[in-house]
C-alpha cells in the first residue's frame, strides 16, 4: 500500500457477524494488534480474540451515539444492510435499515468528530441502463431493486457529507463476494458460495441463475484487502467520493461448474432460475476498475482457478475438522 495513513486506535464495525464483517475484524486486528476494536451486530455475537463485542441496532441512534462517545470511536466500518434478494421480499424494511442506518452513522460521525467512515456499495447500484460490459466508473445508474436504490442513494449521501461537512467517507462497489468461512447472506450472487458446499456435500447443485448469467465476482481475501487499502490510502489521491468500482473476475454458473468439475469430475449441475434471475439480468457482466487501480493501487490476487482451489480445499478441511 502506498501513502499509508495512520491507523486509528479505536475502530467500530457495525454488522460484524456478516460475511465481510467477520473477516474484516480479523484483518484489522492483524493490521494493528494494539488497536481497540469494537464489533457489533443486531444480536449478541462473538468477536475475535483481542476485540470487544456489543449488540447494536444501527437504527437505535441514541445507542449508537453512546457507543461512539463511550469508546471514543475514530473509525467506523458500517456494513449492516439487507441484501438484494431479501430486500425484494421486505422492501420497506430494507429501505429503512439500509438508508436510515447509514444516515445515523454519517450524522453522528460529523457530530462527534469520527475521522473516517467506510460504507459498502454494490454492483446492485447499476441497472438495465448501465452498459453490460466494462462498466466505467461514472456510468448511467438506474437500479431496479430496493437494495440497489438504497446503494445508489447511499453513494450520493456519502459524497454529500464529504463535500458539505468534510467527513472522510470512503466506499467500494463490491461485486459478488465469495467466502468459505461464512454462509450466504441473502444475495443474488449466493449461488457462487452455495455451489461449493453442495459440490462437496452431495455432488450436485441446482443453480437459481441461468447457465450463462455472467456477473462480477471476488474472493473474500481480495475484498478485505481492498477495503483496508482504500481506508489507508492518502485522501489527496482519491478522486471518487461516491464509491469506487472494483472487481477481480467475471464468470457464469456454467463456467464455475466446469472449474469445479475439473477438480471433482462427478459433480453435476442443473438450472432452475427463480426471482433472482430478474435481478441478475439488470446487473453488469464486467466492471472497469481502472480508476481504483490508478488512484490507490488496487489490484486483485485471485482469479477463477485460485478461487476454486481455495474454496474446495478449505471447505473440505472444515468438514473434516468442524
Amino acid at each position: 500500500m502506498n501513502n499509508l495513513q495512520k491507523v486509528p486506535s479505536v475502530a467500530l464495525i457495525i454488522g460484524s457477524s456478516g460475511q465481510l464483517g467477520s473477516e474484516l475484524a480479523s484483518a484489522l486486528l492483524k493490521e494493528r494488534p494494539d488497536q481497540t476494536l469494537i464489533c457489533s451486530d443486531l444480536h449478541q455475537g462473538t468477536a475475535p480474540d483481542g476485540a470487544l463485542f456489543e449488540a447494536l441496532d444501527v437504527l437505535n441512534k441514541p445507542r449508537l451515539e453512546d457507543m461512539i462517545k463511550r469508546y471514543g470511536i475514530q473509525e467506523i466500518y458500517h456494513l449492516a444492510a439487507m441484501l438484494s434478494a431479501k430486500g425484494e421480499q421486505k422492501p420497506e424494511m430494507a429501505w429503512r435499515l439500509n438508508m436510515e442506518g447509514l444516515l445515523n452513522v454519517l450524522d453522528l460521525s460529523v457530530k462527534h468528530g469520527v475521522g473516517r467512515v467506510f460504507w459498502p456499495s454494490s454492483i446492485a447500484a447499476f441497472g438495465p441502463g448501465t452498459p453490460r460490459d466494462l462498466v466505467p466508473q461514472w456510468p448511467v445508474m438506474d437500479p431496479r431493486t430496493v437494495y440497489g436504490i438504497s446503494k445508489l442513494s447511499g453513494e450520493l449521501w456519502c459524497q454529500y457529507y464529504f463535500q458539505r461537512f468534510g467527513l472522510d467517507v470512503r466506499s467500494l462497489r463490491y461485486p459478488g463476494i465469495i467466502s468459505w468461512r461464512t454462509p450466504p447472506g441473502g444475495g443474488t450472487t449466493d449461488y457462487a458460495v452455495e455451489i461449493f458446499h453442495e459440490a462437496l456435500r452431495t455432488g450436485a447443485y441446482t443453480s437459481f441463475l441461468q447457465a450463462h448469467t455472467r456477473l462480477p465476482m471476488m474472493f473474500i481475501d481480495d475484498a478485505v484487502r481492498a477495503t483496508l487499502e482504500l481506508m489507508r490510502a492518502d485522501g489527496e489521491r482519491l478522486s471518487v467520493r461516491t464509491s469506487y468500482n472494483i472487481t477481480a473476475m467475471s464468470f457464469t454458473p456454467s463456467e464455475l461448474a466446469e472449474a469445479i468439475q475439473s477438480r471433482l469430475p462427478d459433480f453435476q449441475i442443473d438450472y432452475c432460475a427463480d426471482f433472482r434471475q430478474a435481478i441478475a439480468d439488470t446487473w453488469p457482466a464486467v466492471i472497469d476498475d481502472q480508476v481504483a487501480r490508478l488512484d490507490w493501487g488496487w489490484h486483485h490476487r485471485y482469479d477463477l482457478n485460485a478461487l476454486v482451489d481455495e474454496m474446495l480445499t478449505n471447505l473440505a478441511a472444515a468438514s473434516v475438522n468442524p
